[in-house]
């Protein structure tokens, strides 16, 4: 048993992309007091000084290459990792999608990039790296979304935003089905409103908090909650 109170095996492997800042980093920070090996995926890992501190901390985390976005280095980061076994994917990188997202002010190319990196992406990633979770006795998917991408909620503005984290949210779900089959859990995930670059510092928790309470709900899914919408407080999140 690890340091959670769940169903975790002593030492598992967590891939985080967007791993550099913000809740990504928190979550690293959290796998690896836990234990875990933890493969840290970002753009620029020479640029990523956090992820370097942490890993002259401890042999046990591997930063790695990836823009989420290109498909020639998912195949290059699918290859490097061939034959090992991840328990956890964890699709955590994403963007806001800029200023220019309201009525009369849109940014097209920008929301079609966003549908790049926060929904197309964690699909791409997920299905590569099937055969590595197919290794693992409790294999899970899970996307960082944002209850901003709620049906049930309803707000003005950030159409891209919305738009793109209720479409992950939709692909997660079916995704789940897809692969319910094959034992592997699926669940988009609400981080909470965290004091981040994106969330700002008037939100209501900080990256740590969001990441301890993540890391708690991943450690207590079991095939029962897969493809269902969950709050990083445990609660079931309304799609």
């Amino acid at each position: 048993m690890s340091a959670g109170t769940g169903i975790m095996s002593d030492m598992e492997t967590v891939l985080i992309t967007g791993a550099n800042r913000g809740i990504g980093l928190a979550l690293v920070s959290r796998y690896l007091a836990a234990g875990n090996h933890v493969v840290a995926t970002c753009r620029e890992p020479d640029l990523a000084v956090d992820l370097k501190n942490l890993q002259e901390q401890s042999a046990k985390l591997e930063v790695l290459p990836l823009e989420t976005t290109s498909e020639a280095q998912t195949r290059q980061l699918v290859s490097r990792l061939s034959g090992r076994r991840i328990d956890v994917l964890i699709n955590n990188a994403g963007v806001m999608g800029g200023d220019q997202q309201e009525l009369q002010n849109m940014d097209y190319a920008a929301w079609l990039d966003a549908f790049a990196v926060n929904t197309m992406a964690p699909f791409r990633l997920s299905v590569a790296l099937l055969d590595n979770l197919l290794a693992a006795e409790r294999p899970r998917i899970i996307t960082v979304s944002s209850q901003m991408g709620a049906l049930a909620r309803q707000s003005k503005g950030a159409l891209i935003y919305r738009s793109s984290k209720a479409a992950v949210n939709k692909t997660m779900q079916v995704l789940a089905l897809e692969l319910e089959a094959q034992g592997i859990i699926v669940c988009p995930v609400h981080p909470g409103w965290v004091q981040t670059d994106m969330g700002g510092a008037q939100a209501d928790i900080t990256p740590a908090q969001s990441a301890d309470g993540l890391y708690q709900l991943i450690d207590q899914l079991d095939a029962s909650k897969s493809g269902r919408f969950w709050s990083y407080d445990g609660s079931e999140h309304p799609w």
